[in-house]
């Protein structure tokens, strides 16, 4: 019998964020790309919470868009609420979020993958890959993994690792496809099942088909495999709701855009409100009677959940002081009445589900349109891959997502970008895209993945990253950019409205530093006027701005140079409209990068330093016989991380997983405490 077999360049398994990204970026990038999807219906769906970016992942989705992502152009174009997040705290922890129309959003990021040259949706299911045996690839070898200075040289070059070579997929129909590459973004449908209480299906998310056939391929390439579980809240039918009795959340009254490319303008519109209410006592009394039902405490699911998204099981469970839970109810989208619950994420049987319900302030009447569930699923330990996210022992198999041991749509999308440049770069030979900890969150993420041993779902958070005043949300196109137009996915026109920004930034900054104000009546009238100290001797208009009470808006009335500035800024022959205003003044967009660069400075140049003392920790070592219950402010996660695994020295310890930042900094006050008292 004839077979169906093709040759393309890139196969990619899976068409959720992951798969999205890698797929348009291989396509992008002039590669003959095929991705298979169990269904077309599921492409980039969002089975969990309807919104994208957060705290950290805000951070993610930017610098995603700034190498040339398209989740960020996505949620721009189906946004239903838009919020900047912790804008009461500094500008390194700021982080847009915004509440996406799920419908509206799977359907714009289709169109996007429908309409990409060089590109093809297959819906199939994957059930193996094919490969064969390799001698050692030298070349391959000696390719660069740029800025991994302080990795071992294993997960540097991967001398001596491969034994393998993916050469192509087939699908359960039994056609096969030959390919240069693989990219492995299977999400949570990898062998899935759902439960719900007593009733288990063996479906992906949404009672989609589950991929059952690819783990046994992957075992028998020799690959680890973990069990992980998620979760999600139910959908309540909105109609059903009383919101009186809730408290009303609105969106920004002036919207940012995710995107660098998006027109700020373009996306001011009316948005939709989400509501806050709490659950209470009768709530928490009715999770606990009925434990014994709960698949996560009969011992039915196998599978660990995230630390750090527990179902409201685990909330009642470990935070059993706590008289009730914040819970968010959030609309899916403008053309449906479905409400998601956030906040009370369970597999509780369907029973006990609505009771716990109707005991939150304003669900008294709900109806479950959708139960809640918790969703099992086979991922990889990622250990087994080097920062490029190619298999360590495999050559031409890349891997993303979920399927990484990660949670979260932005954290998948950006392993997907990644996974799929890089696969891009092996087969054009030229040089992997791997970012460092101290450039990006992303290099933060994919370091943690493959340098620590995760049991757990990893979720990204701001304490994980070391230097995040330099990695803010706000300068990731400054910080990304660049390489996203070497990489061949940022246009020219797109990089050279960079070039413009920096230049404008530059001008500006050197222009207050330069400008100087005397110690004068009018000056100390405008200075008492804002409860700021008066001046003894003349100041720049920038150490001005340092001053906590003052800003680069509130001195305009004693910055006489500024207009004049701004019409030579017009006149500028590269400078874009985009970042001036109708009146011919400087952008918010410019303006923000300003303030935040003078104001901040000394913190910045700090941390700069610190980006080489970091490395430093290397030789810090920790005595073998430290009690770590006699360390002081330690978290009771990292506490118990840092006994089991008992680094030798700090830099070890600021490796493992569930240790941050903080803890490290805690411990090292410690350690130079014990030693000056010896």
């Amino acid at each position: 019998m004839s077979e169906i077999r093709e040759k393309v360049d890139v196969c990619v398994v899976g068409a959720g964020h992951a798969g999205c990204e890698a797929a348009l970026a291989c396509a992008r990038l002039g590669l003959e790309t095929v991705i298979f999807t169990v269904s077309v219906d599921s492409i980039a769906l969002m089975p969990c919470n309807p919104n994208v970016g957060g705290s950290s992942k805000g951070h993610l989705v930017r610098e995603l868009d700034a190498l040339g992502g398209e989740m960020g152009k996505n949620i721009d174009k189906t946004f239903i609420q838009s919020k900047m997040l912790n804008v009461s705290k500094g500008p390194a922890v700021h982080s847009l979020r915004a509440q996406a129309d799920k419908a509206e959003y799977s359907r714009a990021m289709r169109k996007v993958l429908e309409s990409q040259e060089h590109l093809t949706i297959k819906q199939a299911e994957v059930c193996e890959l094919l490969w064969e045996d390799i001698n050692n690839d030298e070349e391959h070898n000696n390719k660069s993994f740029t800025g991994q200075e302080n990795a071992n040289d294993d997960s540097l070059n991967g001398k001596g690792l491969f034994d393998k070579r993916v050469i192509g997929v087939k699908t359960f129909t039994g056609a096969i496809y030959e390919c240069k590459a693989v990219v492995l973004c299977t999400g949570t449908y990898l062998r899935a099942r759902c439960l719900c209480g007593e009733a288990i299906t063996y479906t992906g998310p949404n009672g989609l088909q589950a991929a059952t056939h690819l783990t046994d391929s992957l075992k028998e390439m020799g690959i680890e495999l973990r069990r992980f579980k998620t979760g999600t809240p139910a959908r309540m039918d909105g109609r059903t709701i009383d919101y009186s009795k809730m408290e009303e959340q609105f969106g920004d009254e002036r919207i940012i855009p995710f995107s660098f490319s998006t027109d700020p303008e373009s996306i001011q519109k009316e948005q939709a409100s989400c509501w806050l209410t709490y659950t209470n006592k009768a709530t928490h009394d009715i999770i606990r009677a009925n434990l014994d039902r709960s698949p996560i405490y009969a011992g039915i699911i196998e599978g660990t959940g995230p630390r750090y998204c527990p179902s409201i099981e685990d909330k009642v469970v470990k935070f059993a002081e706590k008289e009730r839970h914040q819970v968010f109810l959030e609309p899916e989208g403008l053309h449906t009445h479905e409400m998601y619950v956030g906040g009370m994420s369970s597999s509780l049987p369907e029973d006990v589900q609505l009771a716990m319900y109707r005991t939150v302030p304003g669900l008294e009447h709900c109806k479950i349109v959708r139960n809640a569930y918790a969703i099992e699923y086979d991922c990889i330990n990622a250990k087994q891959l080097n920062p490029s996210l190619e298999f360590k022992k495999i050559k031409g198999l890349f891997a993303g997502g979920q399927f990484n041991g990660s949670s979260g749509y932005e954290e998948a999308a950006c392993q997907g970008l990644v996974a799929g440049i890089n696969a891009a770069m092996e087969i054009q030979g030229r040089d992997f895209l791997v970012m460092d900890r101290s450039e990006s969150y992303i290099g933060v993420l994919i370091d943690d993945l493959v340098t620590k041993d995760n049991r757990e779902p990893y979720r990204m958070m701001t304490s994980r990253a070391e230097y995040r005043l330099l990695l803010r949300q706000d300068n990731a196109d400054r910080r990304l950019r660049k390489k996203g137009y070497e990489i061949g996915l940022i246009t020219e026109e797109e990089y050279q409205d960079l070039l413009c920004k920096e230049k404008l930034i530059e001008l500006e900054i050197a222009r207050l530093k330069e400008t100087k104000v005397g110690a004068n009546k009018e000056i100390q009238g405008f200075l008492e006027c804002h409860e700021s100290m008066s001046l003894k001797t003349a100041a720049s208009l920038a150490e001005l701005i340092c001053r906590p009470e003052l800003d680069y808006a509130m001195i305009e009335e004693i910055d006489v140079g500024r207009e004049e500035a701004y019409k030579n800024y017009c006149s500028m022959e590269q400078v874009r409209s985009r970042y001036l205003t109708a009146d011919g003044k400087l952008s918010k967009e410019i303006i923000d990068q300003v303030e935040i660069e003078i104001k901040y400075e000394g913190y910045i140049v700090r941390q700069k330093r610190q980006v080489e003392q970091y490395k430093k920790l290397e030789k810090k070592m920790i005595p073998a016989d430290i009690n770590y219950d006699d360390v002081p402010s330690l978290r009771l996660e990292a506490r118990q991380k840092l006994k089991e695994f008992r680094p030798v020295s700090l830099g070890q310890a600021s490796r493992i997983s569930g240790v941050s930042p903080a803890d490290v900094s805690v411990l090292h006050i410690y350690l130079e405490r014990r030693q000056r008292n010896s």
